[in-house]
């Protein structure tokens, strides 16, 4: 790898070199080793800081700076490839999930990162991932609802911070800020793969209008994407990325009143549509007629396709002020996600037994919908005459929440034709039934209060307390402490330990779905239910209670020169009672069995709070810049080791000795490895008056033997994936004072993950979703015109 990058980066800077500009008057060059001053808005409610001088760390990731260059269109895979600490694999054969990405912090679920917009509570997807994917049983926010034309910069919080924001944020808090610029920025994208698919396009404008003394932002964006497949030849089905096609709007205010008063505001609405291929069918010679298919409509098969429409809304509105020597923050934010499901190219097959093998192909197979509401009020003061300065804070918070469920048309789930015939529902994924009907809610209140002592010059420390009440399932309370000691201006030394928890989602509580299937002639349903119904209480399955965990972090800064920085910090996150969906008890069981069978059923799963885990881990970040010619090269390097154990299998007193459908071995592996226990990323780039150019190389460790389970074998030994690297590279060019033109790829190497036995695999691919993903090498192009503000 490194006899290549080597003469690509000599090659790419010499080409720059020998570029001759127009004789036009060169812009004056930014001073190289000046510092680089990123204020850091999460994390804390006292002044601003800079990333090297807070008490926990902080990524600052200029968003507005990367997306003009980067091949990466959606929020997701701008991180992935960007924050060594996050990942977001997109999934293939999964349901649901291929059209909602899971994003995680430090390797741990994507319900447990906390998401904010502007400082402000996000709210979650409505779709609680289920099959096919490593980060099933959670529910997660959806970044790709927020377009990445909108965001100035991105606050990665690497710390547990129950105490401060409350539910999720265990592994941390992903904080995007979005734009506050007067002027008008036109995105222009297009690129593919090199296999020949994926073709994407985007068309984005931001434009900036002044209101008052402060301005109204606005983002409309427009993202299109093929569908992929990296199915082996002789697959008939398709693997790869969904097809998607996005329309989005956002807006923010931020409007000065009087002389020490902000009225602001934000939100956005996203449209997307996706469509994605489920499991193929066998025609004709095969056991899936009549079962699962129909002569007359599929006789060589077919694949049906599982399509989704997605509407995500967000509105948030506040008022900044003084009172006193006190600052007030009141906010009202609310946000909505709502997911539907259109089965296409399908059948019902009992509905072609009767009537001549001709069924319908389309079915509305429902969905299910969330909502949040969230009411803050926060003061905060600064008390100068006090120590060195010190800094109290404190606030409320009510948050309703909502969550449903609403059914297909009968078609999609209903058998017509009894026992013997063809299976009930479309094929790809049945309907939501009548009896998976929800409409839930809950409501929880919170108070919490932070304190910042500047003790010496030298010495800060921080505290922070929070007790929360749940309608649900009752009340939390969650401190934090931290320190920074500067042991000169260049070396700093921080630390914290804090509680946590997670409040079980709603989704978590109520989620149900129902398949039918047919035992020995008999229809009889296999069961999700719900973790508050009968069921799971006959069964012994205890009500859903928090998730808490306990957060040390220890680390030092380092900056002896205004051009270089460097932070290192080590952490260790213990969780009790993560929440996880169960194996399927059968009617076989002998203790019971008995309960299943009389539901109907012939098989039941439950959420339950069934694991302890402990991660441990490692992060370094650094960054450099100096003068290079007659440009500029910086250079930014990130590090994370990252490794979860899962201590103890916690199953309930009546359920002991199942602990292998409780939570089994390859569940096990999932969690302790749904991401690289190493990643890293290096980059370099350099800029030149009218030229710029960047090369980024993402190390992808290896998921070690025995991470990864058969499926049908569970002799066979497990699957290995080597570690891995992928480059991307780009040139750009300031075609004119306003436009640029960029020209670039992703995974310029093709690397793609060590291949595995496709039978064994979870999505009958060649490489389950891991790692850098398994489409492989992509090119782009990109124009980006900005008229500044008059």
């Amino acid at each position: 790898m490194a006899r290549v990058l080597v003469p690509l980066v000599s090659l790419l800077f010499a080409s720059i070199s020998l570029a001759q500009d127009p004789p036009k008057e060169p812009e004056k060059p930014k001073d190289p080793t000046a510092p680089v001053v990123m204020v850091i808005e999460v994390g804390s409610r006292a002044a601003e800081r800079s990333r090297t001088d807070t008490p926990v760390p902080v990524d600052v990731l200029p968003i507005s700076e990367i997306a003009d260059e980067a091949g990466h269109l959606d929020v997701g895979q701008l991180l992935q490839f960007t924050a060594p600490s996050f990942n977001a694999n997109r999934q293939s054969g999964s349901d649901g999930s291929d059209h909602v990405d899971a994003a995680t912090l430090r390797g741990l679920g994507p319900d447990q990162v906390l998401v904010l917009i502007n400082g402000k509570r996000r709210h979650s997807s409505s779709l609680v991932y289920i099959f096919g994917t490593r980060a099933r049983g959670n529910v997660g926010t959806d970044l790709n609802t927020i377009p990445v034309s909108a965001i100035d910069r991105i606050e990665i919080l690497r710390d547990g911070a129950s105490a401060q924001y409350g539910s999720d944020a265990i592994a941390g808090v992903i904080n995007i800020i979005l734009k506050k610029d007067r002027g008008m920025n036109v995105l222009l994208s297009a690129g593919q793969y090199t296999a020949g698919d994926g073709e994407n396009l985007q068309v984005a404008v931001n434009y900036g209008v002044p209101v008052g003394r402060g301005a109204l932002n606005l983002t409309g964006e427009v993202l299109n994407r093929e569908a992929t497949n990296r199915a082996t030849p002789d697959e008939p089905r398709i693997i790869g990325d969904a097809e998607t096609e996005n329309l989005t709007f956002f807006y923010n205010l931020d409007v000065p009143v009087g002389s020490a008063s902000t009225f602001y505001g934000h939100g956005g609405y996203n449209d997307r549509n996706g469509l994605a291929g489920a499991w193929y069918r066998g025609g004709v010679g095969s056991d899936d007629i009549p079962s699962r298919n129909s002569e007359q409509m599929y006789p060589d098969g077919f694949v049906p396709n599982i399509g989704t429409t997605i509407e995500d809304l967000s509105a948030a509105f506040g008022f900044r002020t003084l009172l006193g020597a006190w600052s007030m923050d009141i906010s009202s934010t609310y946000g909505s996600n709502e997911m539907a499901y259109q089965i296409r190219d399908t059948l019902n097959a009992s509905i072609a037994t009767r009537n001549n093998g001709i069924s319908p192909t389309e079915f509305d197979a429902g969905g299910f919908e969330f909502s949040q509401h969230t009411t803050n009020l926060d003061f905060s003061r600064f008390y100068q005459q006090w120590l060195r300065g010190v800094n109290v804070a404190a606030g409320a918070e009510y948050r309703r929440e909502t969550y449903g469920i609403f059914a297909g048309e009968e078609g999609s789930y209903a058998d017509f034709d009894g026992p013997g015939g063809g299976n009930a529902g479309s094929q790809g994924f049945p309907g939501f039934q009548p009896v998976d009907e929800v409409d839930a809610s809950r409501n929880s209140t919170a108070v919490y209060a932070d304190l910042e002592m500047q003790t010496t010059p030298r010495l800060l420390l921080t505290a922070a307390l929070r007790a929360e009440d749940y309608s649900d399932f009752g009340n939390t309370l969650n401190g934090k402490v931290s320190f920074g000691y500067a042991v000169h201006q260049a070396l700093h030394f921080r630390g914290s330990a804090s509680t946590g928890f997670r409040a079980p989602s709603l989704h978590q509580r109520y989620f149900s779905s129902t398949f039918t299937d047919f035992i020995a002639g008999e229809a009889a349903d296999i069961k999700l239910a719900p973790n508050a119904s009968e069921l799971a209480h006959l069964v012994g399955i205890p009500e859903l209670k928090e998730e808490e965990s306990m957060n040390y972090s220890l680390g030092f800064t380092w900056a002896p020169r205004p051009a270089l920085d460097l932070t290192l910090d080590a952490y260790q996150i213990d969780i009790d009672d993560r929440i996880v969906l169960t194996g399927g008890f059968t009617t076989d069981d002998p203790d019971i069995g008995h309960i299943i069978a009389a539901q109907n059923l012939v098989e039941a799963r439950f959420f339950t709070n069934a694991i302890d885990t402990q991660t441990r881990g490692l992060d370094l970040t650094a960054g450099h810049r100096r003068p290079l010619g007659s440009g500029q090269l910086t250079t930014t390097a990130a590090l994370n080791f990252n490794e979860t154990d899962v201590k103890r299998i916690n199953t309930a007193p009546g359920l002991a000795g199942k602990e292998s459908i409780y939570f089994n071995m390859r569940e096990r592996m999932f969690v302790e490895g749904s991401a690289p226990k190493t990643k890293g990323t290096l980059g370099f780039d350099f800029d030149r008056t009218r030229w710029n150019s960047g090369l980024r190389v993402i190390y992808f460790g290896s998921l070690e033997s025995g991470t990864w389970t058969q499926i049908d074998d569970p002799a066979a030994p497990p699957q290995r994936y080597d570690a891995r690297f992928t480059a991307d590279v780009h040139v750009g060019f300031k075609v004119a004072p306003n436009l640029h033109w960029t020209v670039g790829g992703t995974n310029i190497f093709d690397a793609q993950p060590t291949e595995q036995d496709p039978f064994e695999t979870e999505n009958g691919a060649l490489w389950e979703n891991v790692q850098m993903g398994i489409n492989g090498a992509a090119y782009y192009t990109r124009l980006s015109w900005k008229m500044p503000a008059r």
